[in-house]
């Protein structure tokens, strides 16, 4: 078809696309080098925690149609009474047919990179297509998602994306639709039923329409039911294992206690990655619940930019700097107006600066870890324990042997095992443990275990039976 100067016309269904394609491309991308990462942290043997093989064993027991009795959390510990994660129930058919740990990461890449997608698309719209791409790409690889992926998979992976799309269609007006993918936050952790709270107040004052209420009953209703009656319920302990985390009484007899450096770390850089003017929309609110829950607990593991804590909060922030950005075009305030033209480049630049802090920038010194007399070793451990067997194990290896073997962690009180697997490197043992041996007497007085592997600081015993 020809136009009317004589041009050839694009076909109707590539003219639809094209708002797309750039999005995509950034949301592939994403993908594809947060895969890069973790295939080369996979090979190295690198286990930053339980976390994987936690939900390994989740996704395992759903891809076999049972309920998620997690055994490296304890005999019969049903990991719905940790946290309240129903959606992770889509983890089974995938697991199904592609029943590995290393889907897990892959599945968790792939959610990031439908964010990011997402977010290019809303800032392609309001910047322009190279500052838009470049602005999704800045989100894509920002200090929480790329916490996340080193930490390996949890359940906060399908946050990011809902929270991507819902606030994406926020910005667009499209009430309804932001409501929509707001909604399935609540069965990804109870937590975020408060995040969904905040939300449906600032989608209720933005769109004067009662939708944004009805999600903030949704988000409260859900947080109550979950956190006061479905994790006490399903806790061994008969109470939401989290909640002692957070001690008002003694916040209050020691405010001061409050104020913490690491804390300030996260604050600055969710300041800065936001371009300073996410704070001017207010879909920021929407940060308060999640930033509440961690600066008020008294694990010090939450406070900082490390580990997975940061990832949901990744999708607010730039959404609310997009926000942001559209609000100062309509300010009285001439200086305003003129770093609103700016601000998206302030979150392109502190991308780029922080870069080199961040773990996509080890990628070269990963591959160069694939190879070592640790791997090598590791790999030969792994070949002597038989599948289907009972497994006791620390962190190190445990991701590994988790898809073929019925694995527990050798912190709690287990079953009577087939098989020891222990790192004396890195696998979290107390200094006094020094051998394979020594595990077994401490953790089963009077039975014999044999030890059928010893390299490059791996052991794996076998049961021997009763001490004679």
């Amino acid at each position: 078809m020809r136009g009317m100067g004589g041009g050839r016309r694009l076909p109707e269904w590539r003219r639809a696309l094209g708002p797309f394609v750039l999005p995509v491309g950034v949301g592939i991308v994403t993908t594809a080098l947060y895969t890069v990462f973790s295939n080369l942290q996979w090979r190295s043997f690198a286990a930053p925690s339980w976390d994987l093989g936690i939900f390994t064993q989740l996704a395992r027991q759903y891809a076999a149609l049972e309920a998620p009795i997690v055994t490296i959390k304890g005999e019969s510990f049903n990991l719905l009474g940790d946290h309240f994660h129903p959606l992770l129930v889509v983890l089974g058919p995938i697991f199904a047919i592609f029943p590995h740990a290393f889907t897990l990461l892959v599945v968790q890449n792939a959610m990031l990179g439908i964010a990011a997608a997402a977010l290019a698309y809303a800032a392609i719209r309001l910047l322009g297509s190279l500052t838009g791409a470049l602005f999704g790409l800045a989100f894509a690889f920002s200090f929480g998602l790329q916490a996340a992926v080193e930490a390996q998979f949890h359940e906060i992976a399908f946050a990011v994306p809902l929270l991507a799309l819902s606030l994406t269609a926020f910005l667009g007006q499209k009430w309804v639709t932001c409501l929509l993918w707001a909604m399935p936050l609540v069965f990804v952790k109870e937590d975020l039923g408060l995040t969904v709270a905040a939300l449906g107040i600032v989608l209720a004052v933005r769109s004067r329409n009662p939708l944004g209420v009805w999600l903030a009953v949704w988000g409260v209703g859900w947080f109550a039911l979950a956190s006061l009656v479905i994790l006490p319920l399903l806790n061994p302990n008969g109470a939401w294992a989290y909640s002692s985390s957070i001690d008002l009484l003694k916040i209050m007899g020691d405010p001061a206690a409050l104020f913490q450096p690491q804390k300030g770390v996260t604050l600055a850089l969710l300041l800065v990655a936001g371009g300073f003017i996410a704070v001017r929309s207010p879909l920021a609110l929407v940060l308060l619940p999640t930033l509440a829950w961690r600066f008020l607990s008294d694990n010090s593991g939450y406070w900082g930019p490390t580990w997975q804590y940061s990832a949901v909060l990744m999708p607010i922030v730039f959404a609310a700097a997009l926000d942001g950005i559209a609000l100062a075009r309509g300010s009285r305030r001439r200086w305003l107006r003129g770093y609103g033209r700016q601000a998206a480049s302030v979150s392109i630049v502190a991308a780029l600066v922080l870069a080199t802090t961040l773990p996509l920038f080890t990628l070269t010194d990963m591959a160069g870890n694939i190879s070592t007399d640790r791997t090598i070793a590791a790999t030969a451990a792994l070949r002597v324990v038989p599948d289907g067997a009972r497994v006791e194990s620390d962190i190190g290896l445990m991701n590994y042997l988790v898809e073929r073997t019925d694995v527990f962690w050798l912190g709690n009180k287990n079953p009577l095992p087939d098989y020891l697997v222990i790192d004396l490197v890195a696998g979290g043992l107390p200094a006094e443990w020094t051998s394979a041996q020594v595990v077994g007497e401490a953790l089963h007085p009077g039975v014999a275990f044999t030890t059928i592997y010893s390299a490059g600081g791996y052991e794996v015993a076998r049961l021997a039976g009763p001490t004679p």
